[in-house]
């Protein structure tokens, strides 16, 4: 048995803690990823792993010892690395002559890899030679993804559903217009894909709402597809099921139409209209004959005329 698969039981409370952060919750934890450095990798994938993780922080894990590995080929030391750090994204960067500046991203289904795929660097821009003013770390990012392609292609479908997953960030409850400050731009476009990330300034406009300005700040990259390793769709789907517990519970009687406005339907006794409640008129008042033959007494005679 693998040292990682069995059930250790906590002899502190620190570790105690450390394994009840890992247990599986409702409100999963903020995935982190692990970049890995391949046995093979030059400067110009170092230097792209080293911006992706100053990008990452501090939801990342650099590791800056070389990794004899290939993903595609053999995926156990991946997943061992993951158990190790409780990564569920991974990028691994690699060089050779065959696929120079190789980068593969992906993500992992307990502890399994369920996606990968394998980019190219045409182009690259370090966060070093813009001489600009960054974002602190730990900003979340704005994710705006450019190209028809990106709902067509189903290779390209799935890269823009792990880029989102891996720049994502935390989940927030509200947003506040200083904190957007941000933006990660891809674009798809003749077989590239061009990643640029900007910061947003906010200029005086003369009203309320401020003047926006883009400023680049690196890390920049020219990619290219090469190979992918995809999950089937059953495999897929089991990886988006979320727990019942999540899952709103059906209120009986209530819908919604198309504008989001909600119908509630109400149940009520049948009322006896009898006994309402109404203006008290003379005129309205009914008269001794009408009271008797409701009570079901005799009709009073009419008086005869004289």
């Amino acid at each position: 048995m693998d040292a990682l698969d069995r059930v250790v039981k906590p002899k502190t409370k620190r570790a105690k803690r450390f394994l009840e952060k890992r247990e599986p919750k409702l409100n999963e934890n903020t995935k982190n990823a692990m970049l890995i450095k391949g046995g093979n990798a030059n400067l110009t994938v170092t230097e792209v792993l080293k911006d992706i993780y100053a990008v990452k922080k501090p939801f990342a894990v650099l590791y800056k010892r070389k990794n004899i590995t290939r993903p595609f080929e053999d995926q156990t030391s991946l997943e061992f690395f993951s158990k190790k750090s409780d990564c569920s994204l991974f990028l691994f960067g690699s060089h050779n002559k065959k696929r120079p500046n190789n980068l593969i991203i992906g993500r992992m289904f307990d502890y399994h890899v369920l996606d990968m795929i394998e980019l190219g660097v045409e182009k690259f821009v370090s966060l070093k030679d813009i001489k600009n003013s960054k974002c602190p770390e730990g900003t979340k990012p704005m994710l705006i993804f450019a190209g028809d392609v990106f709902d067509v292609n189903e290779e390209y479908r799935r890269l823009k559903s792990l880029l989102i997953d891996f720049f994502r960030g935390p989940t927030v409850p509200s947003i506040r217009l200083a904190g957007l400050e941000y933006v990660l731009h891809f674009t798809a476009v003749d077989g590239k894909i061009y990643m640029r990330s900007y910061k947003v300034l906010l200029k005086k406009s003369g009203c309320k709402i401020p003047r926006i300005e883009l400023e680049e700040m690196g890390p920049s990259l020219d990619l290219v597809m090469r190979r992918t390793h995809l999950a089937s769709d059953d495999l897929y789907k089991l990886s988006l099921k979320q727990p019942k517990g999540l899952k709103p519970k059906k209120k009986k009687n209530i819908s919604h139409d198309v504008f989001g406005t909600t119908y509630g339907r109400i149940h009520m006794q049948k009322q006896d209209l009898s006994k309402l409640q109404t203006r008290k008129m003379k005129g309205l008042k009914k008269r001794p004959a009408e009271k008797s033959a409701e009570d079901g007494g005799p009709t009073p005679k009419k008086s005869k005329s004289a």
